[in-house]
């Protein structure tokens, strides 16, 4: 049994359920809602390619680098994607990320409800060291999320990834360590209680 096996999460506000190609058609028009593939600082597919991400996350996975999600909100619909990435198993330690939701769900009590449920998981059930965060340093929306889950600034990995549309992306990196989850956890409950 590989250290990340796929798993199914759940609480009150939503679900992550393992990614798999029967949720292509629920995250095409989870994705249209926002027109989320058009966020020129963020890597979000198009429906059109939606089936290429889905097959590229799940190889990934069979290779143990990545556990993709997909989110589905109270009500059961899909809503979004979200995985934990640079595996590193040696160090217990993942990245949650690659994440998108839709424009619907967006500043409501799901993004703080599967982060928690992430969060749990990786340092509760894997014993995780660290859990990163890493987002564009133009994603003032994304930085100030990370920030409010308690998620403390490490640095900026300056010319990081070359985007699609050319442009250079400067990546800001958060982490948690194992010894800030305790109020990490008290804070995000207690968040999802309001």
């Amino acid at each position: 049994m590989t250290w990340l096996a796929p798993v199914t999460l759940e609480g009150p506000h939503g679900r992550l359920e393992p990614l798999s190609q029967s949720h292509h058609d629920g995250l095409v028009e989870a994705v249209k809602d926002g027109e989320l593939w058009k966020l020129w600082y963020t890597n979000i597919p198009s429906p059109e390619n939606m089936n290429g991400e889905i097959e590229r996350r799940l190889g990934l996975q069979a290779k143990g680098s990545m556990l993709p999600f997909v989110v589905k909100d109270s009500a059961g619909v899909v809503a979004g994607m979200t995985t934990y990435m640079n595996v590193d198993a040696p160090n217990r330690r993942v990245e949650i990320g690659s994440t998108w939701y839709a424009r619907r769900v967006q500043r409501t009590p799901l993004n703080t409800q599967c982060k928690l449920l992430l969060l749990m998981h990786a340092f509760d059930a894997l014993d995780c060291i660290a859990v990163e965060f890493r987002t564009h340093f133009l994603n003032h929306q994304s930085r100030r999320a990370i920030e409010r889950l308690g998620a403390k600034y490490d640095g900026i990995l300056r010319n990081h990834q070359i985007l699609q549309n050319g442009t250079l992306r400067d990546t800001v990196v958060y982490s948690i360590i194992a010894s800030e989850w305790p109020a990490v956890r008290a804070n995000l409950t207690a968040r999802l209680r309001q």
